[in-house]
């Protein structure tokens, strides 16, 4: 069966469009009149922020909006970024991250999802004052217990690496799955990310480890670890030195006609879905059917 694609809404209301967002509605009436399959929900004021639609019916009109689009949605991007990452010693007290969690999940059972996102949300370098190990040990244990709830509501858990966060290293972002050890948790494999992290080594803590393989070998070391993917180019640099840079289809160095064979036949991906991040691209929404045509042949052929 042909995957389906669908277009993260984060990329239009936040970064170069916070101050102007592309509404909601329009962003789905749009996806929809160029034939897109879904939409990612991007969670993120001033979008679909959970305490800005706290009420079931609230979010029932956002479903109906969706479905009356002939759209699908393909997962939740959650804003973990506006509170304490999984690794600080606030995300523990009184179970504060798990009950954020619990609230963004219910959100995604809310509109549908079939997968929610997470982060490490702390700097590469760490918390000063505390010990590598210690933001390790916490965030594994914390997320092997949102994946068993996220599992009995059958909801994928899946974590994006990237630059900008901690455990970026190919070997690490490896490990780290390892270590959470739960049927229900996964990575989100981001092509731009990926790039970053094994051709350039971008914000790696201590000595720098890049794959010869790139992106390619990256997929082929996380084989039957990969849970959702995000597709968009990269030019080996950082958006305002801190995370990978999510340009366009064809202005980066990332080759897909090496890259999405793998993805889509070797690595053991189940999901129906690829999903196209234009995150923090300045025109995202000029782009947005670009993008779409490019991944057309590709989605066509796998």
């Amino acid at each position: 069966m042909a995957k389906k694609l669908s277009i993260g809404s984060w990329a239009y209301c936040f970064g170069p469009y916070e101050s102007n967002p592309i509404p909601f509605d329009t962003v789905v009436k749009t996806l929809a009149e160029y034939g897109v399959d879904g939409v990612e929900i991007g969670a993120f004021r001033p979008h679909l922020h959970p305490e800005d639609y706290p009420m079931k019916a609230d979010r029932d009109k956002i479903t109906q909006l969706i479905k009356d689009n002939g759209l699908e949605v393909s997962g939740l991007a959650a804003d973990f970024w506006s509170y304490h990452g999984p690794g600080t010693d606030e995300a523990q007290k009184n179970n504060f991250y798990f009950n954020l969690f619990k609230k963004n999940l219910q959100l995604a059972l809310d509109f549908g999802a079939p997968a929610i996102r997470v982060d490490t949300n702390c700097p590469p370098d760490g918390i000063p004052g505390v010990d590598r190990q210690v933001i390790w040990d916490r965030i594994v244990a914390l997320w092997r217990k949102c994946a068993q709830i996220a599992q009995d509501f059958g909801v994928k858990l899946v974590w994006e690496f990237e630059p900008g966060f901690i455990f970026n290293k190919p070997s690490e972002v490896v490990q780290l799955v390892e270590a959470v050890d739960h049927p229900n948790f996964s990575v989100l494999f981001d092509a731009c990310h990926a790039y970053m992290s094994a051709v350039v080594g971008a914000r790696q803590h201590g000595e720098k480890e890049t794959l010869a393989g790139g992106v390619v070998e990256f997929a082929r070391m996380l084989k039957g670890k990969i849970g959702h993917i995000h597709l968009i180019d990269s030019d080996g640099t950082l958006h305002g030195g801190e995370t990978s840079t999510h340009r366009p289809f064809g202005e980066g160095n990332i080759n897909f006609d090496e890259v999405l064979p793998v993805l889509a036949e070797e690595i053991g991906y189940t999901s129906d879905w690829w999903t196209i991040d234009l995150c923090f691209w300045p025109e995202a929404w000029d782009v947005t059917r670009n993008a779409q045509e490019f991944l057309k042949p590709y989605l066509q052929r796998y």
